[in-house]
């Protein structure tokens, strides 16, 4: 793909083109292979094959992305317009055949797999690097049905980074609007139109769109640009795409009339801003049927209010709109805040509670746990009202708040009976850090030898420490070579390096098995069918919390299938010892 504004400047772009072979990998048995075997992984099949055209892609998305991407001079226009992406795939030691012996149905599937997974940071950012790669289709895919699949996937997930990159790297797309509307749509639902107008960059002659055009209307007229608005909106009513909210709001904006319509749109998120900002005094009940980009912007512009603080219907809604991440959870707290009790109540709270409705028992015993003065009493209080929340099934507008409150009081200001209870909640409500490593060259694989995966040590000063480090374990006879140790091994005699001969290989690699799919997607050179499937087994565990049969199993298939970077990642997660 070239990055470019429109078509017509395709040829004055493509600076160099030109193309190689695919390197294909040959046929191996992963749990049979000696370290002779292992070195025969290494080969590369350099035949050229008619099918195996690769686009030559240096990309760095951190860097600048206004660059020229160099194309096979062979491939047609229609041949180029079928791959799209951020990431180069020979970063991830892919190519742009990595799919081509994937039937489609199976692509299909795990990805419907994963939607219904929680993925960890380590799974998310593995499957970013397979989806995102440049690459043509799966077997029986159309190009549009694997774009939309890529772009689903970046909307479903809030991935506006990189919706971004992938707009920026990409020109003309099946699904364009709706990747950029989405980006429009964030925006007005942050109140920051300001940002939404940049993203109009996005917006060329090839989108045929309305809601983008009326938009980009919009923007001129924020921008004070009233003549160049004027003009567009005559356009788009010749185009016939207009319409009569939006002409009175946009003619009331530009002063042609001077009264405008008191009705609120909120057919979209475009017609409810443009309600909010040219209605006098705008007032909107939402409910359980307004959407939650309608909630987000309501909450983002500080429109959401409780006249009536025994409004037990709008106060059930809010909470049901906070469980849903539409409004902030601070705003829940302070309506529990309000509401008024007499002291007998507030001082025999423990007792009374039961007697109350769901939202009065909740905003008791929070009113309680403000009035405490004790660490013992805060802490009853606090996780009685986990359990209230619970009850209800609104734990997600709490957890956090829990989480944070306990952090504040401190673990080692707690009462012993609580504080093994606490950090399990402070722990499971924020992401764990990742500690510094300690190395122990007494145990192989939290040993110097990994200071080549996370410190890019040289591969000389590497091969000193394994010829050290093996001797020194040698001599110990009561050591036990565990999994992990074989993962490090099996990835050190991939890379090349020179495991002692006394080593015995096979016998510690005899003692775990593969389940048989997952041999076939080698044998069949599924590289990137495997990476998908590694990913559902790692799931929402991060790699360091599987066990160590798993960690081994997940780094072998990857060495084998010549996945050193995604290897890399596990290991970088799985072996060290953090401190």
């Amino acid at each position: 793909m070239i990055l470019k504004s429109s078509k017509k400047f395709l040829s004055l772009l493509i600076i160099f083109l030109f193309f190689s072979p695919i390197q294909s990998e040959e046929k191996i048995d992963i749990w049979k292979n000696n370290k002779s075997k292992k070195e025969e992984i290494k080969s590369i099949d350099q035949k050229d094959t008619n099918s195996n055209k690769k686009l030559n892609f240096k990309i760095d998305i951190n860097k600048n992305v206004n660059q020229t991407i160099k194309i096979d001079e062979n491939l047609n226009d229609s041949e180029r317009d079928r791959v799209f992406g951020v990431f180069d795939p020979e970063d991830y030691n892919f190519n742009l055949n990595m799919w081509s012996t994937t039937n489609a149905d199976d692509v299909r599937a795990s990805i419907k797999r994963l939607k219904k997974i929680k993925l960890s940071k380590t799974s998310s950012e593995l499957l970013e690097n397979v989806l995102l790669s440049f690459s043509y289709p799966p077997e029986g895919m159309e190009e549009k049905e694997f774009i939309q699949l890529k772009i689903n996937w970046l909307i479903d997930n809030n991935k506006k980074d990189l919706i971004e990159e992938f707009l920026k790297l990409n020109d003309d797309f099946y699904g364009k609007s709706k990747a950029v509307q989405f980006l429009v749509d964030d925006s007005i639902a942050q109140a920051n139109i300001k940002k939404g107008c940049e993203k109009i960059k996005f917006i060329d002659s090839n989108i045929k769109d309305s809601y983008l055009e009326k938009f980009k209307i919009y923007c001129l007229v924020f921008d004070n640009k009233k003549s160049q608005a004027q003009l567009l909106l005559d356009l788009l009513r010749e185009q016939k795409q207009s319409d009569k909210f939006f002409d009175d709001k946009i003619n009331f904006l530009l002063g042609i009339s001077s009264q405008t319509s008191n009705k609120v749109n909120d057919k979209n998120l475009l017609n409810f801003y443009l309600s909010s900002v040219t209605i006098k005094n705008f007032n909107y009940e939402p409910n359980q049927r307004t959407s939650k980009e309608i909630w987000k912007y309501l909450n983002a512009a500080n429109l959401i209010t409780l006249e009536d603080i025994t409004d037990k219907k709008k106060i059930s809604e809010l909470e049901l709109a906070a469980s849903l991440n539409q409004v902030d959870t601070e705003i829940i707290f302070g309506i529990y805040k309000k509401i008024p009790f007499d002291l007998n109540t507030l001082i025999n709270a423990k007792n009374l509670f039961q007697t109350l409705d769901e939202i009065e028992a909740r905003s008791l015993i929070y009113q309680k746990y403000l009035l405490a003065e004790d660490i013992s009493s805060k802490l009853e209080y606090l996780f009685l009202l986990e359990e209230l929340f619970k009850k209800s099934k609104l734990l997600t507008v709490y957890s956090g708040f829990l989480g944070k409150q306990l952090v504040e009081i401190g673990l080692e200001n707690m009462p012993d009976n609580y504080k093994e209870l606490a950090e399990i909640k402070i722990l499971s409500n924020q992401e764990t850090e990742v500690g510094k490593v300690k190395y122990n060259d007494k145990i192989l694989h939290q040993s110097k030898i990994m200071k080549f995966y996370l410190e890019n040590e040289s591969n000389k000063k590497i091969q000193k420490d394994i010829n050290k480090i093996f001797k020194k374990i040698s001599k110990n006879r009561k050591y036990f070579y565990s999994a992990k140790d074989l993962a490090l091994i099996d990835a050190l005699i991939e890379d090349g390096f020179k495991i002692p001969s006394n080593f015995d290989y096979d016998k510690l690699a005899s003692k775990y098995e593969v389940p048989s799919n997952l041999i076939n997607l080698i044998e069949k050179k599924q590289n990137a069918f495997l990476a998908l499937k590694i990913i559902e087994i790692i799931g929402e565990d991060e790699p360091h919390q599987l066990d160590p049969e798993t960690i081994y199993f997940i780094t072998s298939l990857l060495n084998d299938m010549g996945l050193v970077r995604i290897r890399n990642k596990v290991l970088n997660s799985a072996l060290p010892l953090r401190v």
